[in-house]
């Protein structure tokens, strides 16, 4: 029994990768788009449940106040410049220190996502990519705890089978390619 090198591991990993990877990007394509339009609605929701809502509604309409006092300095200022014939060195400057909204939203959102992404689980997209995941890693552990590489390709082939596919590809079908 000959024991497998390492990079005998390395190529049956990234075999196991190539096989599994477009499976798993084009199930976690079709679950974005359910992710995306869940969250919007359990941001709100949370929102809501948690009295987040008021507080952001008063952060909004602060900043609202805010930025229309500031346009309204900027105009003044700038007016002044022009009618005083003077040059403005006048910049406004964010204060990387102070919470806004969009602080405030982007924390509902990071919740909202961890619940968004059990409620996917539970439906047949997430499920799938959970089993193609799982199926995944089952195949990695093949690779790593395996002796030989026939036994490896066979217990590879088992894995594959159950998403329609073959470990091994039989090349004696392909017709030989000659010259003319």
């Amino acid at each position: 029994m000959t024991k497998m090198t390492k990079y005998q591991l390395e190529h049956f990993e990234n075999k196991v990768e190539r096989y599994f990877r477009p499976l798993i990007d084009e199930q976690q394509l079709l679950i974005k788009q359910y992710r995306t339009e869940a969250t919007n609605n359990v941001v709100k929701k949370l929102a809501k449940k948690m009295g987040a809502d008021k507080i952001l509604q008063q952060m909004k309409e602060a900043e609202e106040f805010m930025k229309e006092a500031q346009n309204n300095a900027k105009t003044f200022f700038e007016k002044q410049s022009k009618k005083e014939k003077k040059e403005i060195s006048y910049r406004f400057e964010r204060d990387e220190d102070r919470l806004s909204l969009s602080d405030c939203e982007d924390q509902l959102r990071e919740w909202a996502k961890d619940l968004v992404d059990r409620e996917i689980e539970r439906r047949p997209e997430g499920a799938k990519l959970k089993d193609l995941k799982d199926l995944k890693q089952k195949a990695i552990d093949n690779v790593m705890e395996s002796g030989t590489p026939d036994e490896l390709k066979e217990s590879l082939n088992l894995v594959v089978k159950t998403i329609g596919l073959t470990w091994n590809v039989d090349t004696s079908k392909i017709k030989a390619i000659t010259q003319s």
